[in-house]
Parts: C-alpha cells; structure tokens; sequence
C-alpha cells in the first residue's frame, strides 16, 4: 500500500486529490496539511511514501518544506502538485530533494501514475518542467568541456563522458525514461540503464535528478 499525504492550503484542491485517490488500488491518503508546518507534524504521525506538495503556502512553502523533507524524511517521495512553473520553484524543489514536478492542469491519471512511480524510486517531470530543464541544458556547455572539481568520493577530477553517454544524460535531464531514450537511441534499456549507471559514477553524482540539475549548473 502507497501510504500519500496531501500538502496544499486549498481545502477544495485536498478533498479533490483525495476522492481521486482513494479509488485507486494501492494508495492510501493518511494525511492532509495546509502549509508546510502542518506537514512535518503530519509526516512524523502518518508516515507516508509519498507527498504531495503546492509550491506556494503560508508559513511554509513548498520547497522549504520538501529540502526539510529530504534532511528529516529521505524515505519520503516529494512530488510538486502546483499551478506555478517559474524557475524559481521548479529547480528550488529539485535542488531541495524532489522527486516530481507536476502542474495541476495534468490529468488525473497522470497524478496517479507519478505517485506510483516515484514510490518505486523513479522520477517524474511534467512536460513543462522537463522543457525548463532542456532549455537550461541547452544554453550551457557540455559537462566533458568544463574541468570538473574533485569528487566527494576520493579526490580524483570526474572522467570523461562519451558521445552517447552524453546523448543519454541530456534524455536524461528532459525527463525521459529509459524505455523512451532506448526508443529513441535504437539500444536496449539495459544498455541505456548501464550507460546512466556509467553517467553517474563518472560525474560522482546519485540519481537522475541529481544528473539533471548538474547539467543545469554548467
């Protein structure tokens, strides 16, 4: 059972969120809040995978609220469930430990299908997140063209990405799934997850969104 707490300071939005999910087999709404304050009471009581976040509430907003997440409740999947896509809050949440960024006008089963795969650790951007991110990557250099300073795991300066590699960590960094960039690449998801898995360990960096906000930064 995927246990969800639903942050938002609009009631109407919270009883919505929760009817629609409540239908769903396997998901369990165990809380609502409506800022930030609320939220981390209510994550210490309830428990839950995932939460979903507005990026804009009283006392505290959003993206305080989920880097407080990621330093007190790793375990804790923080999806973005907003009507504001500036830069300000996409990458603040992201750079704060999100896993998702969505725009309340997505569909309702796209609000399902991101609470479901963010529980099993994946990633989900709505196609407005992800171009903000492409447009990021986009203006700045590769990350094989800058020197890299030394690594958090011994010192050594990052290794060298590959053509394809590169390719990959840019799909990557738009929000694509393995499955898509295999499409796209015309190569297995096996290769492509050795290929992230590849990105990753040379750039000394965790997980996708970690990779995406990296190529941001260049």
């Amino acid at each position: 059972m995927i246990r969800v707490l639903l942050v938002d300071d609009q009631e109407l939005m919270r009883r919505g969120l929760r009817k629609m999910l409540e239908i769903e087999e396997g998901i369990e709404v165990v809380g609502e809040a409506a800022d930030g304050v609320q939220a981390l009471a209510q994550v210490r009581e309830t428990r839950p995978d995932v939460a979903l976040v507005d990026a804009r509430m009283p006392h505290m907003d959003g993206v305080e609220l989920i880097t407080r997440l990621s330093a007190e409740f790793p375990s804790v999947a923080a999806i973005v469930l907003t009507t504001f896509d500036e830069d300000e809050y996409i990458f603040g949440a992201l750079r704060g430990g999100a896993v998702g960024y969505l725009l309340k006008d997505c569909s309702p089963d796209d609000v399902v299908e991101a609470v479901r795969r963010t529980s099993r650790g994946e990633t989900v951007l709505g196609s407005p997140a992800a171009a903000r991110l492409v447009a990021h990557v986009r203006r700045t250099p590769a990350p094989y063209d800058v020197p890299r300073s030394p690594d958090a795991r011994g010192g050594r300066e990052a290794e060298s990405l590959s053509a394809r590699e590169l390719d990959v960590a840019r799909m990557v960094a738009a929000g694509a799934s393995n499955r898509e960039i295999a499409a796209r690449l015309l190569i297995s998801e096996g290769t492509v997850r050795n290929h992230v898995s590849s990105v990753l360990r040379k750039l000394g960096l965790r997980d996708r969104i970690q990779l995406a906000l990296h190529l941001t930064r260049r």
